[in-house]
């Protein structure tokens, strides 16, 4: 995958529809309020709301502990680190390994451990617990699938970006994706010198073309059924709900992709009478002036927050 440049395009876009929105919605709702305060406000939204929309980001996850750089990269890829000289995992997705078997030994070791492995701090069951007993709904960019390894419905999260743990065919020759656990273990026990069995390399069952993975970064992105079928829930949540009480609860959301999160939740608890929008983000909680009076923006680490809240 070539994602240097699909990144800065994506960034650009961002730029642009923020500097559109911003427009519209022109000044900058930094709530002058104690933490304490903020909490109270937190808590009487979460208890009077009949449904909750939980837009989830990159930053619940490091709040988390998923974080790609310092002690938890040199504890699972020191040896790629000496040898390849990246210095966090995410430089290392984008390093031009000379085989395939270097670059899946590489790959199968960073699905297993932001996929498989449990998150460091328990951040997603806090928040399971905060609204289980609500009618809720998630959607999220992140593809780490936390949520449904916290317990959360497996028919609610709605993954729009894609899944560490899902392959899909390079070309792509279907809209098909392929579980890959299995497979991901296999590639991470059996790896030596950095470099997987090369009758390990996974290809598609249909056209014999390498497999990628099922992470949006360009156009060959595929959604398959699952996609659309958790696109549609989503749809119908916000349907159905829109004139009733809607808490838009929006975690560590950024502007990589706002379009998808940020910006919806924005415009409707501007438009939808008795929504109220949530941001918490460690240094980037923000609302805009339109929807300031509907607005609690706490910018604090999210999982202090939540734990806060219980």
């Amino acid at each position: 995958m070539n994602c240097a440049d699909d990144d800065a395009v994506s960034l650009h876009r961002a730029q642009a529809v923020r500097q559109h929105l911003l427009a519209d919605f022109p000044s900058s709702g930094i709530s002058t309020k104690s933490c304490s305060e903020q909490i109270e406000q937190l808590k009487t939204a979460l208890r009077d709301c009949d449904a909750v929309i939980v837009g989830a980001g990159a930053g619940l996850s490091t709040s988390a502990g998923f974080v790609y750089t310092g002690e938890r990269f040199e504890k699972n890829f020191s040896d790629f680190a000496a040898k390849y000289g990246f210095r966090d995992m995410y430089s290392g997705g984008f390093y031009p390994f000379a085989t395939p078997e270097e670059h899946w030994a590489y790959w199968s070791r960073y699905i297993y451990v932001n996929r498989y492995m449990d998150a460091p701090k328990p951040i997603y069951d806090d928040l399971l617990k905060l609204v289980a007993d609500k009618d809720y709904f998630v959607i999220t960019t992140n593809v780490d699938h936390c949520f449904q390894k916290a317990g959360f419905d497996k028919k609610q999260p709605f993954y729009t970006q894609g899944d560490y743990g899902l392959f899909q065919c390079s070309e792509p020759c279907c809209q098909e994706t392929f579980d890959n656990e299995a497979v991901v273990r296999e590639m991470v026990a059996r790896q030596e010198n950095m470099k997987i069995p090369s009758e390990l390399l996974p290809v598609c069952p249909h056209c014999g073309k390498p497999m990628t993975m099922n992470l949006r970064s360009d156009d060959a992105f595929v959604e398959d059924e699952g996609w659309h079928r958790a696109a549609e829930r989503y749809a119908d949540f916000l349907r159905t709900r829109k004139g009733q009480k809607i808490l838009f609860l929006e975690l560590g959301v950024g502007y990589n992709t706002p379009v998808i999160i940020k910006y919806p939740f924005w415009q409707m608890t501007d438009k939808w009478q008795q929504a109220h929008y949530i941001c918490l983000n460690y240094g980037q909680a923000y609302a805009p002036d339109e929807i300031r009076d509907k607005s609690v923006c706490v910018n604090k680490d999210i999982g202090e927050v939540i734990r806060r809240l219980l």
